[in-house]
């Protein structure tokens, strides 16, 4: 292994490592960014009003539901993407 190679593999440990640092850290605000988004609207905060569920349309209902998933979805792909980083160098190889 020469010197290029390992100093590669330590950058991409690190910059992983803050992909995934970053995901944890922007985790709460997410939530309660999609929780805000899912109650009821009050003075200049619009909700979709997603715990009344009587006289709600499909198209709310689907808001609903996808304003639910954006959490999971969100901190997986950073996930993910710190995963990428950390095993690009192992996965395609190279000098």
């Amino acid at each position: 292994m020469n010197n290029k190679r390992g100093s590669f593999i330590i950058y991409g440990l690190m910059v992983g490592l803050v992909v995934l640092i970053l995901a944890l850290a922007l985790a709460p605000a997410v939530s309660q960014f999609t929780t805000s988004a899912m109650n009821v609207s009050v003075g200049d905060d619009v909700g979709l009003n997603c715990s009344y569920t009587e006289n709600i349309s499909n198209f709310d209902r689907a808001a609903c539901v996808a304003t639910d998933l954006m959490l999971f979805y969100f901190i997986a792909f950073l996930v993910c993407l710190a995963g990428a980083i950390v095993t690009a160098k192992f996965a395609f190889g190279g000098e």
